[in-house]
């Protein structure tokens, strides 16, 4: 008795079935779903976060106007700049404290005037014999 095993005998299937194609196809149409997911959850937070380092930039630049105002006691002031392609509208408080010579001073920034929180929001304290 003469046994060959082959594994191309003419009697072997070659190729997939339809069930296991259509299955491939699933796996691949749910991985490429989740992908584009995550690649579109990714450019949300790409922007939202250029929104809020622009905007830290202009609240930055707000606090030195601020602490280089020559009147005392610094003014509530609000106002829009330009940074980036975009109007940023600010609004700066002056707050008392304690110590008659000091103030604190709260700088917020929006993109939108009518929005309801700021993107950034920035305090520092200045005195009037520090100037």
């Amino acid at each position: 008795m003469n046994l060959k095993l082959s594994f191309f005998s003419p009697k072997t299937k070659k190729g997939f079935t339809l069930i296991e194609v259509m299955l491939a196809m699933a796996i691949f149409a749910i991985a490429g779903t989740a992908l584009l997911g995550s690649t579109d959850a990714s450019l949300r937070n790409l922007s939202a976060l250029e929104q809020k380092m622009i905007a830290s930039w202009v609240v930055s630049n707000q606090l030195v106007d601020a602490s280089l105002e020559r009147t005392w006691p610094p003014r509530n002031k609000q106002g829009k700049e330009e940074m980036a392609g975009h109007e940023w509208y600010w609004q700066r408080k002056i707050i008392k404290t304690t110590d008659k010579n000091m103030r604190a001073i709260v700088v917020e920034v929006k993109a939108n005037e009518n929005d309801q929180g700021a993107l950034a929001t920035m305090m520092t304290y200045v005195s009037k014999g520090g100037r």
